[in-house]
């Protein structure tokens, strides 16, 4: 008994596939990158460093920050929590989303539900889009994340989206809240890259951000939360050491809530 060999016909070829070709060619035919490559971009990034102190990179965060519409808090690291609360009343969120299983997020949690009566719903990234997505884009009033680290040069926040805190939480509420630690302020993106090893692996997404989402698209009108929240809240942790006076008179500058 003879069987006649019929061959599938071969699917077509996605756009995605044939990107990803080209880019794969491209990288194979371009010429490799040397260790002597390597060490004259570490050496051109060391020599033009700024030689900026604790206070000097924390100063020019808040100024940047400030002057793009955030709205900037400067606590203690004990009272960020309650800062937080304040910011959720004041406000008037009902539903804010955020990761409770970790720690910020069950520090959070904790303070807000001792508003009691005016404690708002607080809702867990736990479970697949489709299943809330309704919730998620016509409910939910804001989102609260942790910020991996900032860059003083250029005033910018680095979100690194992982399980707990993907992407969805900072960018479709209209409302993103987050906490920033002090010891994660760097002065350029390159020292940021190196001193936290990006080389060594990066999320699907890391995240730039410089202050609330804006455009001018249409008749150069500045206009907020075109592409993601209209506004962007950073509750910014003072480090040990920076005093009183220099945070009273920074907050005076710039309009930061100390």
């Amino acid at each position: 008994m003879s069987h006649t060999d019929q061959s599938r016909p071969t699917p077509p070829v996605s756009a995605r596939e044939r990107i990803l070709t080209k880019l794969r060619t491209a990288l194979a035919q371009a010429p490799g990158t040397t260790h002597g490559d390597a060490s004259r971009v570490r050496a051109h990034h060391d020599a033009h460093r700024p030689q900026w102190d604790l206070a000097e990179k924390f100063g020019r965060l808040v100024r940047a920050m400030s002057a793009v519409q955030t709205e900037v808090h400067l606590v203690r690291e004990a009272d960020w929590p309650q800062r937080l609360a304040t910011v959720v009343q004041a406000k008037a969120i009902g539903r804010l989303l955020l990761a409770p299983h970790t720690a910020h997020g069950a520090l959070a949690s904790e303070a807000l539900q001792a508003l009691g009566d005016q404690a708002p719903v607080l809702r867990a990234f736990d479970a697949p889009i489709e299943s809330f997505k309704a919730e998620l884009f016509n409910d939910i009033d804001a989102g609260f994340t942790r910020v991996r680290s900032a860059i003083a040069e250029t005033g910018s926040l680095i979100l690194w989206p992982d399980a707990h805190e993907p992407r969805t939480l900072s960018l479709v509420p209209p409302i993103h809240i987050a906490l920033l630690d002090p010891h994660f302020l760097h002065a350029t993106l390159y020292e940021a890259m190196q001193a936290e090893g990006w080389a060594a692996g990066l999320p699907t997404n890391a995240l730039l951000v410089s202050g609330p989402s804006k455009t001018s698209d249409i008749q150069q009108t500045l206009a907020y939360g075109a592409h993601g929240p209209r506004q962007l809240v950073l509750i910014l942790v003072v480090p040990e050491g920076l005093d009183d006076a220099f945070i009273a008179q920074l907050a005076a500058e710039t309009g930061a809530r100390a």
